[in-house]
């Protein structure tokens, strides 16, 4: 089993700094032991144009068997000869994933202490694989690798080269180019796609693989247009996991459709209005409107549910009435990027105090956002699949149960004063459903009633006397009666 990653270099940053991040040095040879056999890391040429690193995996297929892991698609025993005569010891598979993951952990998160800008900035790649199974033939590995940033040349190999009419075997030759990729992302997409392509795995799927699952396809995984079937086949369809794993995806695809993109959005259509006007644009007016709310309500610790980049976080900071502040978002790079927006290894320790960033999903309950005075869903439930909305609802109203909670939406009438809108289409391609005036406030009030609160609309933007305003903002109150009861223990009462 064999695969070659190759770079090029300059004078200045020479094709040997692949050493420093692969953590190998270009002139040892060295063995690494894994519990299927032996990987090698060799460079076969190492100079400051050119360097490749090979990775050649010996896999012992009787040890593999002794360990108990002769196991094909989704664990289920492989016939007694069929544990002994296959393509593992040949064929990139599994093995060879977690051979990578193995060997080159660290250049996987790209961590490099000695060349830290070099695993920050993209290479020259090129990824050869010359026995790839691929169960879909060279098309499905062109649809997972091209929107990933890859040029992908692929080979059918033949079953018999002297006898050609027999057709093509099932594994091909790949080869992957990029110049847009670092080398971490590089070995995610490989440690990810090479079982999906295999489409087996030679041990036993366990719940924990869908966190491995989340942590290599972060940044890339969420928006592949082939997401169903890379989730299906790494978890050897597994259909429990699986559905896990996707629920976790389109919260992710959620955070990721954060203030940032909604606020391009906005700009892009109110540039149509003259430009002597110069309209306030409506990602301010949506965030004027949850601080006119919060205020309203003498909210003093605040959190503000799907947070994304931290827009109105760096709102909210700007008041000293808001003593405390939490940011709440699925995903990593989205709290990342939040910190460095505001700046927090910068800030001031009293400052620093009044704010927190937490990872976190808003379809499971979290005993971390009990006891605060208000939460802001702002632009958040229209990303949900409708079936993902009582899960939701129970996390923030039913659990979570802060006095006062701010949720905006889209205005689904208000599309048609879009003129660059399409008729028919979603203001965000990301949404999964753009709500009329009649149909948020019925879902508003069946949320208030189940939950024991009060509620009051406000509109966002200019309110059009036909059509309504751009943005719906419902403004929950937990009634007094109902500040310490949960549903469960008021029920309860009531029988």
């Amino acid at each position: 089993m064999f695969l070659t990653v190759t770079t090029t270099g300059t004078p200045e940053h020479p094709a040997t700094d692949l050493g420093f991040l692969l953590h190998k040095h270009p002139d040892n040879a060295q063995a690494f032991s894994t519990s299927f056999g032996t990987a090698h890391v060799l460079y076969p040429e190492a100079d400051e144009q050119r360097c490749t690193a090979a990775l050649l995996l010996e896999v012992d297929p009787v040890a593999l068997v002794r360990r108990g892991k002769g196991k094909g698609r989704g664990g289920a025993p492989d016939a007694a000869l069929a544990q002994y005569v296959n393509d593992r010891p040949y064929a990139a598979s599994s093995l060879l994933a977690v051979a990578l993951s193995n060997v080159f952990s660290s250049a996987m998160r790209g961590v490099c202490k000695a060349r830290p800008e070099r695993a920050a900035r993209p290479l020259p790649l090129r990824v050869g694989i010359p026995a790839l199974p691929a169960r879909g033939g060279p098309g499905l590995v062109r649809r997972l690798f091209e929107p990933l940033g890859w040029t992908v040349a692929v080979e059918p190999v033949p079953l018999d080269t002297e006898f050609p009419e027999w057709g093509d075997s099932r594994y091909v030759r790949l080869l992957l180019e990029s110049t847009a990729l670092t080398l971490a992302e590089a070995l995610r997409h490989l440690y990810v796609l090479l079982p999906v392509l295999d489409d087996a795995k030679h041990y036993w799927v366990s719940p924990d693989e869908v966190d491995k699952l989340m942590r290599a396809g972060e940044g890339w995984l969420p928006r592949h247009p082939e997401q169903k079937l890379i989730t299906s086949r790494y978890l050897s369809r597994r259909w429990s996991l699986t559905r896990e794993a996707m629920d976790r995806l389109e919260l992710i695809r959620l955070a990721e459709s954060d203030d940032s993109e909604v606020e391009e959005i906005d700009n892009a259509v109110e540039a149509e209005a003259e430009q002597e006007a110069k309209p306030t644009p409506l990602a301010v007016h949506r965030r004027e409107a949850i601080l006119t709310a919060l205020r309203d309500h003498a909210a003093g610790r605040v959190l503000d549910l799907g947070c994304g980049e931290g827009h109105l976080v760096r709102e909210l900071l700007k008041e000293p009435r808001f003593t405390e502040i939490v940011g709440v978002d699925v995903s990593v790079r989205a709290l990342t990027i939040a910190s460095r927006r505001l700046g927090l290894d910068r800030m001031g320790e009293r400052q620093a105090a009044r704010v927190r960033l937490l990872q976190g999903s808003l379809a499971y309950t979290d005993k971390r956002l009990k006891g605060y005075d208000a939460a802001v869903l702002s632009e958040v439930i229209e990303h949900l699949d409708l079936p993902r909305l009582p899960a939701l609802e129970y996390a923030v109203f039913g659990s979570a149960r802060p006095r006062t909670v701010v949720v905006t939406t889209p205005n689904v009438e208000y599309n048609v004063r879009w003129e660059a809108l399409p008729a028919g289409h979603v203001r965000h391609r990301d949404h999964r459903f753009e709500w009329t005036r009649e149909e948020f406030r019925a879902w508003a009030q069946a949320v208030a009633e189940r939950h024991g609160y009060g509620v009051e609309f406000r509109p966002v933007g200019p309110d059009d006397p036909e059509v309504g305003p751009p943005t719906q903002l419902a403004l929950f109150t937990l009634e007094p009666t109902n500040e310490t009861a949960t549903p469960t223990e008021k029920e309860a009462k009531a029988a």
